[in-house]
């Protein structure tokens, strides 16, 4: 099996990486498309990939395609890619917005995966929800899920509207974790901590609260309820945040990037 990347930014690199060790590849590298020199010329230099500047040469002989660019360079790049293409070819997109249709219209193929990726999966913590056309198989599509996993984890949704829904909730989601953790960075900071100290304050916190998650049954709720006692210190925090409506504010945040979502992909 072949695989191409198309695409060597952010995304496209960190499945390529994670790709590049599965056992699915035999011993055939990752093959990267991209037209930035830079880019070409430092993963040349790094010989972990077959790179390409020409779709011509790479484009036709693969069998799974992932389209990792931003979503407004897609129709030029349809337009591109269109002649090459053959119609048994798996593509899978990591393009936010860009709909299965969109895709199968461009390129005049069948065979669609849709997925919302995000930042964690540069350091194998990723999680990635994914959907496909009626095109494709139950093998490729357990294929593609082994390939995704190769970045965390990946989470099959039954429809498109999920595509864009995770994107308001695990596509978005690590800028609001980073978010609040800038704020208390910056409470911490204001408090007289250091540097260094506030950063280890805050980091460890985060980490500590999700593995306690991770091991547990328990709802965040509950967990609240252990770390907050009647009158004291965390609850003082908690009922600022509800008098505030801190809560409602965050699930609009997330509904607002669902719908933004759903607004790139009618456009």
């Amino acid at each position: 099996m072949r695989v191409l990347v198309i695409g060597a930014g952010n995304m496209g690199l960190t499945y390529a990486m994670g790709m590049s060790q599965s056992s699915l590849l035999g011993n055939k590298k990752i093959q990267i498309y991209d037209t930035d020199p830079d880019k070409i010329k430092t993963l040349k230099e790094e010989d972990v990939f077959e790179v390409y500047t020409s779709l011509e040469d790479c484009l036709g002989k693969v069998d799974i395609v992932f389209i990792a660019v931003k979503p407004y360079h897609s129709t030029s790049l349809f337009e591109e890619m269109k002649p090459l293409v053959r119609n048994e070819q798996l593509f899978i997109s990591l393009m936010a917005g860009v709909t299965i249709e969109t895709i199968q219209e461009g390129l005049q193929i069948d065979k669609v995966i849709r997925t919302m990726p995000n930042l964690p999966a540069k350091v194998g913590k990723g999680v990635t929800s994914y959907t496909e056309s009626n095109s494709v198989s139950r093998i490729e599509l357990l294929t593609a899920r082994h390939l995704l996993d190769t970045t965390g984890t990946s989470i099959h949704v039954d429809t498109e509207k999920f595509i864009d829904a995770s994107t308001g909730i695990s596509g978005s989601g690590p800028a609001y974790v980073f978010y609040f953790m800038q704020s208390m960075l910056e409470a911490a900071l204001k408090m007289g901590f250091s540097d260094f100290d506030s950063k280890v304050l805050v980091s460890n916190t985060f980490e500590g609260a999700i593995e306690l998650f991770n091991q547990s049954d328990i709802s965040p709720e509950h967990w609240i309820d252990k770390v907050a006692s009647k009158g004291g210190t965390t609850q003082a925090a908690i009922d600022s945040m509800e008098d505030n409506n801190v809560k409602q504010l965050i699930q609009d945040a997330a509904y607002a990037a669902f719908d933004r979502a759903v607004e790139l992909g009618k456009e």
